[in-house]
Formats: C-alpha cells, structure tokens, sequence
C-alpha cells in the first residue's frame, strides 16, 4: 500500500463521522425530535447514536444520574403550622468529618439558660473549597445534609457568592425526593421501619 493511505483512511473516519451527524440531524428535524429535546438528547445519550456526539451546552443538557454529587444542601421538613423545621441539630459531625474543612457551624444557644439549642444559628459552606466528596452527607444521623444536583454554580464574585449561608443552603425534602427518589423512598422506608419499632406511649 502506497505512503500515507493509513492517514487517508483516518481522515475519512472522521469525514463519515461529520456528515452521519447532519444527516442524523435532519432525521430528527423531520420527526419533530430535535437534538436538544428531551427525545434527542436521549437518543443522543444512547449507543445507537451515529456521526459526532458531543453535547452542545448549554443549550443541550444530558440529565444527571441519581447517584450524582455536588455542593451538599441542607433539607428541612413542613411543620404541622406549615412553617420549615430544619432536620440539622448543629451536633458538627460533617464539619468534623469533612476533608478540606469547608463546613461552619455556629449552634443555637437559648437565650434564657445559655445552654446549647438542637439547631443552627449559621451554617456556612465554601463551595471553593468543598472537594464534593459526599462526607458530610454519608455520616449525617439525621439525613439532614445531601448532596445536590445543581452544577451551575459560576459567578464572578468569590466572597458573596462563593460562602453559602444557611438560607442558601436550605432546600425542602420535597427537592430532596424530586432529585433523588430511590434514595428518599428507601431512607423514609427506614425511618418508617425505626419508628414501628420504637415503644408506643400510653
């Protein structure tokens, strides 16, 4: 075989590879499934996609899988008056266990007594430092810290908007279930589970 024919075989991989995504386009241009649909990009995700796949972000996102992990938030559950309770106790041990020390607690303290309250009064986290490691969230006993799906979180100033505070990072249970349904059905499973087991008062 003559000088170069294995370079000319490579560039027309790449050459198919080009043109099988625009007549893949036009495919899905004429039933209506357009690449940036939820339909294309799970056809687009799939392994009987053809031609060039790479994702076109922003305007095309791949949906995350349920396992996947980000800057950690705090859950709270609806009162019987409708109004928030964190499930946080402030007792430190995600602040402990955590890596890089990117978690700041303050606990509550009563007024009246001084002695330490079950709650927070501020919760910090520097999403700078935080390494995504899950942590804080794996040791938590009152499932009260999780991990997000929100990865968007770019912004052009560092100390305003890169230290979440305990409002930005308070998000409902119901957001929790919305992002991670297996997970949420087999932790309230278990809590279901514990509290049948528990002795009833009289």
């Amino acid at each position: 075989m003559w000088y170069g024919w294995q370079m000319i075989k490579g560039l027309g991989v790449t050459l198919n590879h080009f043109l099988e995504t625009y007549w893949g386009d036009l495919k899905m241009l004429w039933t209506g499934k357009r690449y940036y649909t939820p339909e294309g990009i799970a056809q687009r995700t799939s392994s009987e996609v053809s031609g060039i796949f790479t994702v076109q972000y922003p305007e095309e996102k791949i949906p995350v899988p349920e396992e996947f992990r980000y800057i950690p938030f705090l859950v709270y559950d609806i009162g019987a008056d409708g109004k928030p309770v964190d499930r946080c106790t402030s007792c430190g041990i995600c602040a402990k266990v955590c890596p890089p020390q990117c978690i700041y607690i303050v606990r509550t303290n009563d007024p009246v007594t001084g002695r330490p309250v079950p709650a927070p009064a501020s919760f910090e986290i520097d999403i700078d430092i935080c390494m995504n490691c899950g942590l804080c969230a794996e040791y938590c006993p009152f499932d009260a810290i999780k991990m997000d799906h929100d990865y968007e979180i770019a912004s052009f100033e560092r100390m305003h908007h890169h230290i979440y505070d305990k409002d930005k990072l308070s998000k409902p249970a119901s957001y929790y279930a919305s992002i991670r349904p297996v997970n949420n059905a087999q932790e309230e499973a278990a809590r279901a589970a514990k509290a049948a087991r528990m002795p009833q008062k009289s």
